[in-house]
């Protein structure tokens, strides 16, 4: 018998939370602490060369960085190898 009704799906708890969650979770941090001493003990840690306060801050002001994946596809299926057609289109961009 096939059990796949059990895979996957819609499930209690899945998904996002909903958005009143996430503001009151922001609204509690801030009653603990309010956000503007926290950017500031997080700059006193730059000052102090906190590689990771660093990244944070960074990351934060910045964005995070643009990450590439280089790709080298060497599968070769029945004569057919994706690397000489991806190497075709490029040529006939570069035209």
């Amino acid at each position: 018998m096939d059990e796949r009704k059990t895979n996957g799906g819609k499930r209690k708890g899945s998904g996002r939370k909903p958005k009143a969650d996430e503001i009151k979770l922001i609204e509690t941090m801030d009653a603990i602490a309010i956000p503007n001493s926290i950017w500031k003990s997080l700059y006193d840690k730059v000052k102090e060369n906190d590689v990771q306060a660093i990244k944070t801050w960074l990351q934060y002001r910045y964005g995070m960085p643009k990450q590439l994946i280089e790709q080298k596809n060497t599968h070769v299926l029945d004569n057919f190898n994706i690397s000489d057609l991806y190497n075709e289109e490029t040529e006939s961009e570069v035209e």
